[in-house]
């Protein structure tokens, strides 16, 4: 069974549906022993990064989350999810992550950007730099489905897994064990989308 995290924010039932349609059981859900006892857990999320933050703590779900990853069954951030792994973002002010990943989330900012529109949305491609397993059946240069206006920045470079190039090339999606976590959105990217999801829900626990 697939925990998809409910913490108040979010395209929780796009999601679901997502995995359904893949013949996968996913319920959304903010009970911390569900989440625990999951198969694999998923962490979605639109909104501004210090609400969500404050939602996870609030409905006491940051042990959950942190005890699912040390534990080591397979766990998927989505947009974010992949954001609020991250030791810091700088929207509106600093606000403290997870600290699951070490480095920040940054808005997209700079003379590179001249011309372009912030937030980030609609359809861009992927450059493959490690290949997670969830990601076997994507080709080098697909297009995925991405919405926001901020950005991840590793200190560890090694855990990159796709770059996205707006502007700057910048990190699309991370690989670290257990934890994949993605900028873009794959219940929104159609059937390549799918097939992520797919792959996640064949995952060993």
């Amino acid at each position: 069974m697939i925990a998809i995290i409910d913490y108040g924010m979010g395209n929780l039932r796009s999601v679901q549906k997502a995995f359904e349609r893949m013949g996968r059981e996913a319920v959304v859900t903010r009970d911390p022993k569900t989440i625990l006892d999951a198969g694999k857990v998923v962490l979605p999320g639109v909104g501004a990064f210090p609400d969500c933050m404050r939602n996870l703590e609030e409905y006491g779900l940051i042990d959950a989350v942190k005890q699912s990853i040390r534990s080591g069954k397979p766990f998927l951030g989505i947009c974010l999810g992949l954001q609020l792994l991250f030791t810091e973002s700088e929207e509106f002010g600093i606000s403290k992550g997870l600290d699951i990943i070490k480095g920040k989330v940054i808005r997209f900012k700079g003379p590179e950007f001249k011309g372009l529109k912030i937030p980030h949305m609609g359809w861009n491609s992927l450059a493959v730099k490690r290949r997670p397993p969830v990601m076997q059946d994507i080709p080098e240069g697909s297009h995925v489905y991405f919405v926001h206006s901020f950005h991840v920045v590793p200190e560890d470079k090694g855990v990159i897994a796709t770059t996205t190039n707006y502007g700057i090339d910048f990190v699309s999606s991370i690989w670290k064990d257990n934890v994949i976590a993605v900028q873009f959105h794959p219940e929104k990217s159609q059937a390549l989308g799918l097939s992520i999801l797919k792959r996640f829900g064949e995952q060993k626990s």
